[in-house]
């Protein structure tokens, strides 16, 4: 029986639409990185025909098309989608493109779309995606990649398992990231090891000058040096200040703490007296989670399953970040979930 496949195009030929395994090759942990780029990650699977690449720089997509073998390449991304008719779309631009680029993938007839992330500047976008992929049957995946790293999966599966008790609180040693452009990667994570479940309200900080509130627009990409998330299950959840790119799981009956973003996970069980003693973590295999999350949404186009990054989980895990910052707009005040300002909008000019 002939391999299904599904025609592939790639919208946005930047660096991470394409080139960012260059940075990577070489690092010490790139195994679990590589293919890091969506046109890497599209080449590598044995049930893809890539067919398209699109982006607004001509020369980019004369460059990309030559190095990842595409044969057509395009500078009107609805062009390629007409011409090309994609069952599978990664979307790589800059941010404030990614509503109006799901919605016309949506409504082209793509049935699997794999969205880099930030996903989106306000929830009125993110409103405009669910739509659009409701109305259409789309399946998602969004590209906070350590969702699809098997030492993440196998945090969750010890958590879910009961290993750890009952989980108290999820912390996040991500230092003063950016809101859209790193902190949607770790309100992904603190989403998912507590369990992907809603959240009540969240509080913090956003480094926002007052007056930069006063359209409902925030002109830049602030850092946030605190948050605090409070989710239904009654897990604690925790932005901090310090950096390293590592979580903390903590639980009634022990810790898991990642180390090396993600290459290695450290895990203490309670030995009673408020001690903790060492316990082996299980090896696991290092894969890149860009792949991994195509894969997974290719898998589910074949089954019609659900995906691991689903589009409702990412409208979550945004909401995290941008009720922080309107947080901020409200002088450090609790906001309730769901946001109720669905206008708030956060992005640099130049997106």
């Amino acid at each position: 029986m002939a391999l299904k496949k599904y025609r592939a195009c790639l919208i946005g030929c930047g660096r991470m639409g394409a080139t960012i395994d260059d940075e990577v090759r070489g690092h010490t942990h790139s195994g679990y990185w590589l293919p890091y780029s969506h046109a890497a990650a599209l080449r590598a699977q044995d049930k893809v025909e890539f067919v398209g690449v699109a982006d607004v720089v001509a020369d980019k997509v004369e460059i990309i098309c030559r190095r990842y073998e595409v044969a057509r390449g395009y500078t009107d991304y609805r062009e390629m989608l007409e011409q090309e008719k994609p069952e599978l779309v990664c979307i790589a631009t800059r941010p404030a493109t990614h509503a109006e680029l799901v919605v016309a993938a949506a409504e082209c007839g793509v049935k699997g779309i794999y969205c880099e992330k930030p996903l989106c500047c306000s929830m009125a976008e993110a409103d405009a995606m669910m739509a659009a992929c409701r109305k259409h049957g789309v399946l998602f995946n969004y590209g906070t990649q350590r969702r699809y790293m098997q030492p993440y999966l196998q945090m969750r599966a010890l958590i879910q398992a009961g290993e750890l008790g009952q989980v108290q609180a999820v912390i996040a040693q991500c230092g003063v990231g950016a809101a859209l452009w790193s902190q949607t990667h770790t309100a992904d994570m603190l989403l998912f090891l507590a369990g992907d479940g809603p959240a009540e309200y969240v509080q913090g900080v956003a480094l926002v000058d007052p007056a930069d509130f006063a359209d409902n627009r925030v002109s830049g990409d602030p850092g946030i040096p605190m948050g605090y998330v409070r989710f239904a299950n009654g897990v604690h959840g925790y932005f901090t200040v310090a950096g390293g790119y590592e979580f903390e799981v903590s639980g009634t009956r022990g810790k898991l703490r990642t180390c090396d973003d993600g290459a290695g996970v450290k895990w203490r069980r309670n030995r009673g007296g408020g001690l903790l003693e060492a316990a082996e973590f299980p090896a696991q295999p290092a894969r890149s989670g860009t792949a991994a999350g195509l894969r997974d949404l290719i898998d589910a186009l074949d089954t019609g399953r659900q995906t691991q990054g689903p589009l409702h989980l990412a409208i979550r895990s945004q909401e995290l970040v941008l009720g922080l910052v309107e947080s901020e707009r409200l002088q450090g005040a609790r906001v309730t979930l769901p946001l109720e300002n669905r206008g708030l909008y956060v992005g640099r000019d130049n997106w």
